[in-house]
């Protein structure tokens, strides 16, 4: 018998009920992607407290709650409303053989001691491997792959950890940055993902190494990337190819050269080179693809305003089957939170901050580190406040929240000025992420 949508009001809801939709983006929300089954009283309370209405699947209640993993239904597919005429491509669900449930093996405060120069090995290591090909001689990529595999090791035993790194990090050279930046994004989807160390391996040194065609290209072209002519943007797209042809010798995997070669493929065929779409576009491809997109909307060059990463976000989100496959942007969003690690954000009670973590249970509560108190006058501390363990045991009227996100630069929250302490830790953050 097959199973049909009903839309319900939310008030209206009973324990065993399997909620598939809601009346409004499920980032924006506590509640799980996939859907999910009505269990409590709480459950119930937790719904009308975000939700007028719903969608619940009517075949599917409470006597099929005992159902194993293997009948765990798909992510709910949403109106195509939002495509505004773009062709949307529908796929069966993303199976990942053998995926690996990973875990938080270390706190965030021992990784960023443990990865502190972990990042600007990463930079030395890619600008002497970018010179080389610039004099035509075949790189030495033995350092590129030792410093992805720390890479790896480092978002495997704490994810958070890099992130941040990533967002706080100064870097001398944009490209560098973006390869770099990149290859973090795609690493912490990766891993949300389950994909294990050897993927993604493979798919880190393809990040580092999917911006090498640029170094054909002028330095102005470069400068101008998002404002070139027709013609300039014709030129400036073989930068895939030149890169592909620059590595041709250089003895790397087929999984390493995939993402180099298909970073810039969409899931509607509206991408570059080759123009493939969907399911011709190789699984790793298809992460590096979405973490070069978020990281060009966060941290564009310097003539270029960028997007918060909560914006971000949501247009990932709304793209979700158009230029990018819809589970691969749900695990996204899953690994790298509604409010990204690197977040400028205010706080319901006018507090503000920048997001240092979060967690996938609770995806509206990240830690922030507090800077400014309520008032938005500078602490002589920065303190941490994880949102989550905060909220524990309060009532609804009692919860801190983020109230928004704040545009990149906001006065007065640079995280590298403080030195950091809260219930958990005594810290010099600026130490950190100075050196």
């Amino acid at each position: 018998m097959g199973v049909r949508q009903k839309k319900i009001a939310a008030h209206d809801l009973e324990i065993g009920m399997f909620v598939s939709d809601l009346d409004r983006p499920w980032h924006q929300t506590p509640f799980p992607i996939q859907g999910f089954y009505l269990r409590s009283e709480n459950d119930l309370k937790a719904v009308v407290s975000h939700c007028k209405w719903v969608m619940v699947d009517v075949a599917e209640t409470r006597e099929e709650i005992t159902l194993g993993p293997d009948k765990v239904r798909p992510f709910a597919r949403r109106s195509n409303a939002r495509s505004g005429g773009r062709e949307q491509l529908q796929l069966a669900p993303l199976s990942i053989r053998e995926p690996v449930a990973y875990k938080n093996e270390v706190p965030l405060r021992k990784e960023l001691k443990v990865s502190r120069k972990l990042l600007s090995d990463a930079e030395l290591a890619l600008s002497r491997m970018f010179e080389t090909i610039q004099d035509d001689q075949m790189p030495d990529l033995r350092p590129a792959a030792e410093v992805t595999r720390r890479m790896v090791e480092s978002v495997v035993r704490q994810p958070n950890a890099l992130l941040w790194l990533s967002r706080t990090r100064q870097y001398d050279d944009f490209v560098y940055r973006h390869a770099l930046n990149t290859a973090v994004w795609a690493l912490v989807c990766g891993r949300q993902l389950g994909l294990n160390e050897g993927l993604l391996n493979h798919l880190g040194v393809g990040c580092l190494l999917s911006q090498v065609g640029k170094t054909a290209l002028p330095k102005e072209m470069l400068a101008r990337e998002h404002r070139l002519s027709t013609e300039e943007y014709a030129a400036y797209r073989t930068y895939v190819e030149r890169g592909c042809q620059m590595l041709e010798g250089a003895g790397l995997s087929r999984a390493v050269m995939s993402v180099v070669q298909g970073h810039r493929e969409r899931h509607n065929g509206s991408g570059f080179p080759q123009g493939i779409r969907g399911d011709r576009i190789p699984l790793l491809a298809k992460v590096a693809g979405i973490a070069e997109f978020f990281e060009s909307l966060i941290a564009p060059r310097d003539d270029q305003d960028p997007m918060t990463p909560a914006k971000a976000v949501s247009l990932l989100y709304d793209m979700r089957n158009i230029e990018f496959q819809e589970d691969l942007v749900e695990a996204f969003i899953q690994g790298v939170g509604v409010y990204p690690t690197g977040t400028l954000v205010e706080l319901s009670d006018g507090q503000r901050g920048i997001v240092v973590s979060h967690s996938p249970g609770r995806r509206l509560w990240p830690s922030v580190m507090v800077m400014q108190d309520a008032e938005h006058r500078p602490l002589k501390s920065a303190k941490i406040v994880d949102l989550a363990r905060h909220n524990e045991s309060r009532g609804a009227s009692e919860l801190l929240t983020v109230r928004e996100c704040l545009p990149h630069g906001t006065e007065g929250l640079d995280p590298a000025g403080y030195d950091v302490t809260g219930a958990e830790s005594r810290w010099s953050l600026g130490k950190l992420i100075n050196r």
